[in-house]
């Protein structure tokens, strides 16, 4: 037996498609490092992302998730957390810009995965969205973690194709930008920007 009814299966997915295609931290994320790795990075950043995303599945799908919700010292403690990081990612842009003239600067595909996988797991949105959202497709009458799994993956693989869309485009926009010496030196300050307006907004959090 599947695990998630085929017919409740194909309801989640234009349902999370639509979601996927809703410009957020995620895909504002893959754009940033597009703009500064390249392609990549993009990508790299892409699959932290749907790592990050698979293991709050996962917790929520064991309860973990449901008590960091109820929990208000966690939930503000994984905030901050998040919001220290996003700008200590936008401090190391602004101190390694971006060589002019020549192409991007290649970052460290693993160094990038596990900045993308941080900036998931630090975020209690996530948290939020996934124990209000996936619920609504779980049958409480067949084994919930395989249904959340299942669910989880057809979500990630939709962010992975929506982001990573959006991280190859912004990749090669920035290889181009590299080549003019006026954007290159922008390219970081681009980069720091959308990393701070990223820690701004988890800052920003509301729990309701």
């Amino acid at each position: 037996m599947l695990a998630v009814d085929p017919l409740v299966l194909l309801a989640f997915i234009p349902a999370g498609l639509a979601l996927n295609l809703t410009p957020g931290a995620d895909m504002m994320f893959c754009l940033g490092q597009g703009l500064r790795g390249g392609r990549r990075a993009a990508m790299a950043a892409n699959f932290g992302i749907a790592a990050g995303g698979m293991v709050h599945v996962t917790l929520a799908a064991l309860g973990l998730g449901a008590l960091v919700a109820t929990h208000p010292a966690a939930f503000e403690a994984i905030r901050w957390l998040g919001v220290a990081y996003l700008l200590w990612l936008a401090l190391s842009a602004l101190r390694s810009p971006l060589p002019t003239g020549t192409e991007v600067s290649p970052s460290p595909a693993l160094r990038v995965f596990g900045q993308a996988l941080m900036v998931n797991l630090l975020n209690p949105k996530v948290i939020l969205f996934i124990l209000a959202f996936l619920p609504q497709f779980v049958d409480p009458a067949r084994p919930i973690l395989p249904q959340f799994l299942t669910l989880g993956v057809v979500f990630s693989l939709g962010g992975l194709i929506v982001n990573g869309t959006v991280g190859l485009f912004a990749g090669s926009i920035g290889q181009r930008l590299a080549r003019s010496a006026g954007f290159a030196r922008w390219l970081g300050r681009i980069s720091a920007g959308i990393f701070g307006a990223l820690a701004l907004r988890l800052a920003l959090l509301q729990r309701t």
